[in-house]
């Protein structure tokens, strides 16, 4: 028997994506001109709030990916994608030393301040070009620095990493994620062995450094019994932070694009060919994320539709169809809030709390679900104008075109917004990348499809994008960002 062409063969993948909200398992169906994507199985992700604090529950997570491949049926191979920066600890024999710890849990309070006595930020911007965020894992290691737990820790996995060695019993640490950690070098793609010495973190923790592509070894025995598929199945290593598979689904022509990846976060930011490590890049906060084949991801983390979904939570899950309509008709630019503020992050209370930023600044107060709706959308599109044009001037890359992608290109008043504020073309959609670009990972590792040029043009063939044509002037927008603080 002969193994697949590229001009005959449609194969099929199960790209595992998990979210902070939910995870699903989708099937990606490759063939020689045609990429069709569907859902196997969507199963909430609910973090625990603990005695010790806010944790994953991580094996509830497993047991969705193991459904989610029986309900897959038939399939070429399987990658992993997932959040970034969260781990898990194992001991000796390979077990799980515990769930693992959930990013928006407050044991790294205070801790970068620590963390900067000994490798002040400025150093440590230079040395791995992350964004300060107080959830880095090289933070949350820190903060675990005297634990029992990280003390008879022989292992450390990354949430994709772990999934994948449960499915396989092959360790390995992806670099797309490992990259998020801010204890990799974005200019040589190896661990910053130097900062990792000066903070007392043992890179010996971490499993061998993988890339897309790299094959991560074969369904266990047990999980094909569990799952019901016959073997052997392969799980190919995609760029596992969902953000690096995300990008590479930018259904993009050229090398002139920003993207916005869309989702409970926003993600704001340029492809490059180099890291942008100057000081001005950091006093910005942007970072600089590994990509598919030694991209950088350079770009700003907002705290994107995180702010609506927690309204809506609040809110009791009203239509949001209806809510965006009644949005739509509220007047434009009223009050904004900074969407990256760290007020935000935390869960609860989010109207009052955005109700409180606004009147903080002096400016008219939310009240109504559609006045709080269109305040957060145009924060959002606001934050995005922000992004789109600092990064262009700190990376000396101009682009021409906007690509919305992940959940937020379904919003067409977000993407409208976003449009009017960057004065330049959105193109949304598709609103699945990331478990698109995790499939074609898979597909161009099978040999179904070449470079990311390639992949891109296959992306804009085949799937629906919708383009949205900036109307009216920037200068609204630039009135309205003086209205925020520190701006």
């Amino acid at each position: 028997m002969t193994g697949p062409t590229r001009e005959t063969a449609v194969q099929s993948y199960a790209a595992v994506d998990l979210g902070a909200s939910s995870g699903r398992v989708m099937v990606g169906r490759v063939g020689p001109d045609s990429l069709e994507l569907t859902e196997a199985h969507r199963f909430p992700n609910r973090p625990v709030r603990t005695p010790e604090g806010l944790r994953w529950d991580i094996l509830s997570l497993y047991a969705g990916v193991l459904d989610g491949l029986r309900a897959a049926g038939h399939v070429d191979s399987v990658g992993i994608d997932s959040w970034a920066v969260d781990y898990g600890l194992l001991d000796a024999d390979g077990a799980l030393l515990g769930n693992p710890v959930h990013y928006r849990d407050t044991r790294t309070q205070g801790v970068a301040e620590k963390v900067w006595a000994t490798v002040p930020a400025a150093e440590l911007y230079a040395a791995t070009g992350l964004q300060y965020a107080p959830f880095n894992t090289l933070y949350q290691l820190v903060a675990a620095g005297s634990s029992a737990q990280l003390a008879h820790a022989k292992r450390l996995l990354l949430i994709p990493d772990l999934l994948t060695y449960w499915l396989t019993g092959e360790a390995g640490t992806e670099l797309t994620n490992a990259s998020t950690t801010q204890l990799i070098d974005p200019r040589t793609g190896d661990w910053s062995y130097d900062v990792a010495a000066r903070l007392g973190i043992d890179l010996e923790l971490f499993a061998p450094l993988r890339r897309p592509g790299d094959p991560a070894g074969l369904l266990r025995p047990e999980v094909l019994e569990e799952t019901g598929l016959t073997g052997p199945v392969p799980v190919t290593t995609v760029g596992s932070h969902d953000t690096a598979s995300a990008v590479a689904a930018v259904p993009a022509v050229n090398e002139r694009f920003a993207y916005i990846c869309t989702g409970t976060w926003s993600l704001v930011g340029l492809e490059l060919t180099a890291p942008v490590l100057t000081e001005a890049s950091r006093a910005a906060n942007f970072t600089n994320e590994l990509g598919l084949d030694g991209t950088v991801r350079y770009l700003r983390n907002i705290m994107g539709l995180w702010l609506l979904q927690e309204c809506l939570r609040e809110w009791g899950n009203p239509d949001l169809g209806e809510l965006l309509a009644a949005a739509a008709e509220v007047p434009a630019l009223r009050s904004v809030v900074d969407a990256g503020d760290a007020e935000f992050l935390a869960p609860g209370r989010m109207p009052s709390r955005i109700a409180d930023a606004c009147r903080a600044s002096g400016q008219p107060v939310p009240g109504s679900r559609a006045e709080i709706t269109r305040c957060i959308l145009d924060s959002l599109a606001l934050a995005h104008r922000r992004a789109v044009r600092q990064a262009q001037e700190l990376a000396d890359h101009p682009v021409d075109v906007v690509h919305i992608v992940g959940g937020g290109a379904r919003n067409a008043l977000l993407c409208r917004l976003t449009a009017d504020a960057c004065g330049l073309p959105v193109v949304a959609g598709p609103p699945e990348a990331a478990a698109l670009g995790n499939v074609l990972v898979q597909a161009r590792a099978n040999g179904q499809t070449g470079d990311r040029t390639e992949m891109r043009q296959l992306l804009a063939r085949t799937q629906q994008l919708t383009r949205y044509e900036p109307q009216g002037t920037t200068a609204v927008w630039q009135t309205a960002e003086a209205r925020l603080p520190g701006r």
